[in-house]
């Protein structure tokens, strides 16, 4: 059939029934002959609201980078929306025929948040192509929660309480703390994992870098304005006028008229002389200054290695209880994070360095920064003192975009819920904070001192969880999701990622991954599906507690059978029986990735199947 005959098929007054039947669209890559080939089985049949399509596709020999694979776009006639369909794609056979009669269009996926309490922000869609009004494919908070774990939380009963309330990932915060209050939490959290097979919390060891601190007094030190003050490289001298500092060459790095930032900015002194040994400054805006509290100088960066001797040991640490995840304090260049990398691959440590965004040298170095990097953070505290804080928003934004285009996951962190260390109720202001990082894209967002040592741990990660999910449930769900002219720019897992969240984002339904190395959860998350990314995996540590990082990605453990159907069959019961599912629900199943699954060389798979009781 002549591409001019191929839509002939299409009919406008479309049924209004529908048959619950697979649908089946695979690619295969034969490389005997190098020829590449796509079709989807004429005897299945794609449900898209009243339209029952099946097709035969046999594609040309060579995939172009830049065509579209037989984009079918269905949007429901219920909703007074156009039947669509966008080819740009060299096919040589086509057919598209209608069935006689089809069963009524109804409902295959339940209300939100099944088998889960139901949030007082739940959203109800009115994009739902296979479900009902009401219906939407949010079921679960996509952005991860990571959550600082100190004197407040340490306890067993405390990790309990914030996995359950939303906790996803354990940070531990190097610079507080010794080695043995960090080996109990990764005990607790493993303890924690090793009871479930669908939750899991992941373990990241954040290093506390080279920074300069102030040391420590035995009594808060009150700051007036106007009023001289001193830093001294000289160890423990502390009076009601100087106070010591952890770095030899400070009175070298700093000059006279720069401005000092203590606490992240919440005291700013002026450089007004220096001596030998000793920095004297006048207050320009007083406060409360308490033990080893961190200073920064505005527009500069200490010289100070990114990885210190104490860091060092920390990370070592980290590998022998084998840590899901390094957050790298003070990153300046890429040197430092393949400098680990190296030592971790020595180490035969499969450990992802995660790298804090949060110095002014940082940003001239960025790209190559996380071209090196497995993952960023937005670590806005020390960025917003090195830097005018005008600019902190949009380097946000920016390294939220790096990061997507990279396929690499960004968390945003610091001052998300800072008043909630002391106050029951967060502000309006850190409310909306956390709405725009999670409009932006981030993969995670982060609490500091709100869970470490805060008076409302549970009530913080609480209230992050609810506006995270509202905010979610507020944005606009698109049968195309974004980053499409990216989609067959590097391998053929790439592009079916992209094709099975169209798949899914058109039927409303969720995403079944089977994987060994993660690599096709990492891809779907990247496309950003509506619904949530189950992935099944046979790895119950390590890569289980890596997915757990990526936006949308429900990492679940279950040893896999020789059987590929058997093994579709208890995912699905495993789905069912944890509430995760309802029967008669259809989920969007991929099989794809690095290694083969159950596949002939590199065949893929995408079906949509209906969950049977």
């Amino acid at each position: 059939m002549r591409a001019s005959q191929q839509t002939q098929g299409i009919k406008s007054n479309c049924p209004t029934e529908i048959v619950s039947r697979p649908c089946i669209l695979s690619l295969s890559r034969t490389h005997a002959s190098g020829h590449t080939r796509a079709r989807a089985h004429t005897n299945t049949l794609f449900h898209y609201a009243n339209l029952e399509v099946s097709a035969t596709f046999r594609a040309s020999d060579r995939l172009a980078a830049t065509k579209h694979f037989s984009d079918f776009v269905f949007q429901s006639k219920l909703l007074r929306r156009k039947c669509v369909q966008k080819q740009i794609f060299a096919v040589r056979s086509m057919a598209i025929t209608e069935p006689s009669r089809l069963g009524r269009l109804t409902s295959p996926n339940g209300p939100p948040g099944v088998g889960k309490p139901s949030s007082q922000f739940e959203h109800q869609s009115s994009d739902s192509i296979l479900g009902q009004e009401g219906v939407t494919s949010n079921f679960w908070r996509k952005t991860k929660i990571v959550c600082t774990i100190g004197p407040s939380t340490s306890t067993r009963e405390m990790i309990w309480k914030l996995a359950e309330t939303g906790m996803n990932v354990a940070r531990l915060n190097m610079s507080h703390g010794d080695h043995a209050s960090h080996q109990k939490t990764i005990d607790l959290v493993k303890e924690y994992n090793a009871q479930f097979e669908d939750k899991v919390i992941g373990i990241m060891l954040d290093t506390k870098g080279p920074e300069v601190r102030s040391g420590d007094v035995p009594q808060p030190i009150m700051l007036k304005e106007g009023q001289e003050f001193n830093f001294t490289i000289k160890r423990g001298v502390t009076t009601d006028d100087t106070v010591s500092v952890n770095y030899d060459d400070f009175v070298r790095d700093v000059e006279v008229g720069d401005i000092l930032l203590v606490d992240g900015g919440m005291m700013s002194l002026a450089v007004k002389s220096k001596m030998e040994d000793l920095v004297k400054c006048v207050v320009v805006d007083g406060g409360e200054l308490k033990s080893r509290r961190h200073l920064n100088v505005r527009g500069k960066s200490a010289n100070l290695p990114s990885i210190t001797d104490k860091d060092w040991e920390d990370i070592k640490f980290g590998v022998d209880n084998q840590v899901d995840f390094y957050a790298v304090s003070f990153v300046k260049d890429a040197r430092v994070v393949n400098e680990l990398k190296d030592y971790l691959k020595s180490c035969n440590a499969d450990i992802h360095v995660v790298v804090k965004i949060e110095s002014a040298d940082s940003i001239p170095n960025l790209h190559s920064i996380l071209s090196a990097s497995d993952g960023a953070m937005v670590a806005r505290g020390d960025l917003g003192a090195e830097l005018p804080i005008e600019e902190v928003p949009l380097l946000q934004e920016d390294i939220i975009q790096r990061c997507h285009s990279m396929r690499k996951p960004v968390i945003v962190a610091t001052n998300m819920l800072e008043s909630m260390i002391n106050h029951p109720t967060p502000t309006r202001a850190e409310v909306s904070d956390i709405a725009i990082a999670v409009r932006e894209g981030a993969d995670a967002i982060m609490l500091s001192g709100e869970t470490a040592h805060g008076k409302y741990p549970l009530k913080a990660v609480k209230v992050m969880h609810t506006v995270a999910l509202r905010t979610e449930s507020s944005l606009p769900i698109s049968s195309t999701p974004a980053n499409q002219l990216t989609a067959y720019k590097s391998n053929m897992g790439e592009m079916f990622a992209f094709h099975a969240t169209t798949m899914a984002n058109t039927l409303n339904t969720p995403i079944i991954v089977f994987t060994r190395t993660g690599s096709m959860a990492v891809l779907l998350s990247h496309y950003r599906p509506c619904s949530t990314i189950f992935a099944f995996t046979n790895d119950r540590e390590r890569i289980k507690q890596r997915l757990v990082l990526y936006h949308g990605v429900m990492p679940i453990y279950m040893q896999f059978s020789d059987d590929a159907e058997e093994t579709f069959s208890r995912a699905l019961k495993l789905l069912v029986d944890k509430g995760l599912l309802k029967e008669g629900e259809h989920v969007t199943l991929v099989q794809s990735g690095a290694q083969p699954i159950w596949r002939v060389e590199s065949t893929h798979h995408i079906q949509v199947r209906k969950v049977q009781g």
